[in-house]
């Protein structure tokens, strides 16, 4: 009875996990002798596949970490989908690109989280190939994007679909460029064609106009108005040309150092009266802001915003009663970067094609070119800023939102610090 009791003791520190204990084993082939050798065998076997299994489990867990650690680190969305088509993984880029919190569910369907990736299922069914491509516009936050999305099946080893790997990148940077670099050439060849014809063009209008007026009499009037209408249409179209011109062949910038506060409040005096009865307000730190710029290009580039921001509120046709016109133009450091706004309680942003509002000819305005706002973001961007359109907020309870330029420079003074709206009520009362 004292070895069976050895082995029942020895069951029990088994179940408790002790899989390295062992029994003595009785001499002689009898079935005690034979029932504790077989124990001790069994509880080795088991220590052994116990081992092996806590280190398959370790390994799959470095594998796991290794795992989270590269997809937390690119810059990609990945996301893993099972065969029924709901989200089994995420990574950090994927929901910042998609704009989904961190509560959101990863067991939801993908189709429902992201409606625009839907006919990508579609397509991988109808196809051959068990990889589809496309670019897919997105608009999230009021925020617009192009994504380049990649959808792969992910087949088990008898070939059958046990899910889908989805992965996708914000192109929507590198499609603005290519665009603007396709219409720069564009542009060039316009300027070229049309450029070469204006001026003998108008001179033939002007001598047309020296040589028969005087002898045509009462008709001589006519004449003039004819000829007066090339000339003017023939200067509308060089006007044109000349921003083809620009826009095709933007000079670099000639770096000095300037005072960005005086080039503000220079461009803002200067269209004080061309904007009026527009009040245009102007919130400037104290002292100066040193900046390495092109005071040229950038005089250019802020005195277009402010013109659209004027244009927008003339463009109004209907205006609420006690409606003040207003351009806000103010200058904040914010982290060490210089942000510059323009912000006007005009007619705001169109709701529509927001995201190609920086590409060349895409206007909202009658006559217009298309190709002011382009330049402006070129501009900036050669000055290693950025530009945003944004809506705006409202002034006061009784004038509306309209548009908010947003500039953003890689460079600031922590020592200023902007004036606020209240401050500046308070001053002026």
């Amino acid at each position: 009875s004292r070895p069976v009791g050895r082995l029942a003791a020895a069951a029990q520190r088994v179940i408790a996990g002790d899989l390295g204990v062992r029994v003595r084993e009785e001499v002689g082939d009898d079935e005690i002798a034979m029932l504790g050798r077989t124990f001790n065998r069994m509880t080795q076997q088991v220590k052994r596949q116990h081992d092996d299994l806590r280190e398959a489990n370790t390994r799959t867990e470095r594998r796991r970490r290794l795992f989270d650690s590269v997809l937390s680190g690119v810059t990609a969305g990945v996301i893993g989908v099972n065969a029924d088509g709901e989200i089994a993984m995420m990574n950090a880029a994927a929901a910042r690109l998609l704009n989904l919190d961190s509560e959101f569910d990863v067991d939801n369907a993908l189709i429902l989280a992201v409606p625009e990736f839907a006919p990508l299922f579609a397509k991988l069914g109808e196809r051959s190939a068990n990889v589809v491509q496309e670019e897919i516009r997105l608009t999230r936050a009021d925020s617009p994007e192009i994504l380049l999305v990649r959808m792969a099946e992910r087949l088990s080893l008898e070939g059958f679909v046990e899910g889908y790997v989805v992965t996708f990148d914000d192109v929507t940077s590198l499609v603005s460029a290519q665009r603007l670099a396709a219409w720069g050439d564009v542009a060039r060849r316009i300027a070229h064609e049309i450029k070469n014809p204006l001026t003998p063009i108008q001179l033939s209008a002007e001598r047309m106009k020296r040589k028969f007026g005087p002898k045509l009499g009462e008709d001589a009037a006519d004449l003039n108005q004819y000829a007066d209408v090339i000339i003017r249409q023939t200067n509308d179209l060089r006007r044109i040309v000349d921003e083809f011109s620009r826009f095709a062949r933007m000079p670099e910038p000639k770096r000095r150092k300037e005072d960005l506060a005086k080039l503000i409040c220079d461009v803002v005096v200067l269209q004080e009266e061309a904007l009026y009865p527009t009040k245009l307000n102007l919130k400037l730190p104290g002292g100066e802001i040193p900046a390495n710029i092109d005071a040229t290009m950038f005089n250019q580039a802020l005195t277009n915003l402010i013109k659209n921001a004027g244009e927008a509120i003339e463009s109004m046709n209907e205006k609420p009663d006690n409606f003040i016109p207003e351009i806000w133009v103010s200058v904040a450091d914010e982290n060490g970067e210089t942000v510059i706004e323009i912000q006007d309680n005009g007619i705001g942003l169109p709701t529509e094609n927001r995201s190609r509002l920086f590409e060349p000819y895409v206007t909202h305005r009658d006559g217009g070119t298309g190709l002011g706002l382009p330049i402006v973001k070129k501009i900036i961007e050669e000055h290693g800023g950025t530009l945003e359109l944004l809506d705006g907020l409202p002034f006061d309870s009784s004038n509306g939102a309209g548009a908010l330029a947003r500039i953003v420079l890689p460079f600031g003074n922590k020592s200023f610090r902007a004036v606020s709206r209240d401050q500046t009520a308070q001053k002026e009362a």
